[in-house]
């Protein structure tokens, strides 16, 4: 793929605050871009998601078409991460800030290799994908405008149409979980792997799932093989961390942001989690440094905002 170029509670709220300043400034961006498998051919009916957990809306969903072209609108700026799936081939992801003024966002080229999911590859033979799209991107909005009840009938409907787009499953799943409905949200999850069994951000959601419903033996259980094995990624790697760290286990939570952190140096998240851990334990001094390994690392991510405003707090403290 290429893509262009015990926590103090008053410190993390100053942080907080002002990241969501920032966030709530920013104008909405476009990106677009194509799906293309290795002999260059484009992929009808591949599934393209952005997220951003600290922007709102946080997430958005496209499916490409006859050309393989997709198009997602009314993002905001800052730090996305682009995730393109297909049966039948191995999903890849990566990272672009996206840009809200000034000159247009580089479009994004993703290259699929086979294998990874099984499956046909003609997943819209039939299907209008533009039409496709529009009910999609409905979907989305009624999922943004906290609507969950409607935007799960939405892309039920979708994905009656085309039922091997199994990653809409992934947005079933988000609403599912915040309406709290936890088991509905882990069937939802259980439905991607039927058809994509190596889909990290399924096993990812589904650990996360666990935790938010209190059962945190099993959020540990379902991560912790797919963490320990060879070229496990970063995702699956900080929500362990994640786990851990809830469970009031901070220096082997700090093992696992650091594993996520060296799987993607320049990603801030995991660098900031290991500044959270310093300051547990009241090593002033280590969070200062991590906290600016953050804003080195990844400077235009809300992990950077929330990092500087930290280090001042600390700084007047």
């Amino acid at each position: 793929m290429r893509f262009p170029t015990v926590v103090s509670r008053a410190l993390l709220a100053a942080a907080l605050v002002a990241a969501c300043a920032a966030a709530a400034a920013a104008q909405t961006g476009r990106v677009g871009g194509t799906v293309k498998d290795e002999a260059g051919n484009p992929i009808k009916g591949a599934t393209v998601t952005a997220e951003n957990p600290t922007a709102s809306p946080s997430s958005f969903t496209a499916i490409t078409d006859d050309k393989g072209r997709f198009s997602i609108i009314g993002m905001r700026s800052g730090q996305w991460t682009f995730t393109a799936t297909m049966q039948g081939f191995a999903p890849e992801s990566g990272k672009l800030n996206v840009q809200t003024i000034g000159a247009p966002n580089p479009p994004i080229t993703f290259t699929l290799k086979k294998g990874g999911g099984g499956g046909p590859a003609g997943a819209l033979a039939g299907v209008n994908a533009k039409e496709l799209q529009g009910e999609l991107a409905a979907a989305d909005q009624l999922f943004n405008a906290g609507q969950y009840d409607q935007a799960i009938a939405a892309y039920k409907a979708v994905l009656a149409k085309a039922p091997a787009v199994t990653a809409i499953n992934l947005q079933i799943a988000a609403a599912y979980r915040n309406k709290k409905e936890y088991d509905n949200a882990l069937a939802a999850y259980n439905d991607v792997l039927k058809g994509d069994p190596n889909n990290d951000k399924a096993k990812v959601g589904i650990a996360m799932t666990n935790l938010e419903k209190g059962d945190l033996k099993a959020a540990e259980e379902s991560l912790t093989s797919v963490a320990s094995a060879p070229g496990a990624n970063r995702e699956v790697l900080y929500s362990l961390g994640e786990v851990k760290f809830a469970k009031g286990e901070a220096d082997e939570a700090g093992k696992w942001y650091q594993k996520a952190a060296e799987a993607d140096p320049a990603w801030g998240k995991p660098l900031f989690k290991l500044g959270l851990v310093a300051l547990n334990k009241g090593d002033k001094d280590g969070t200062v440094k991590a906290m600016e390994k953050v804003i080195a690392a990844d400077p235009n991510s809300p992990e950077a905002a929330q990092a500087k405003a930290l280090i001042e707090q600390l700084k007047k403290s």
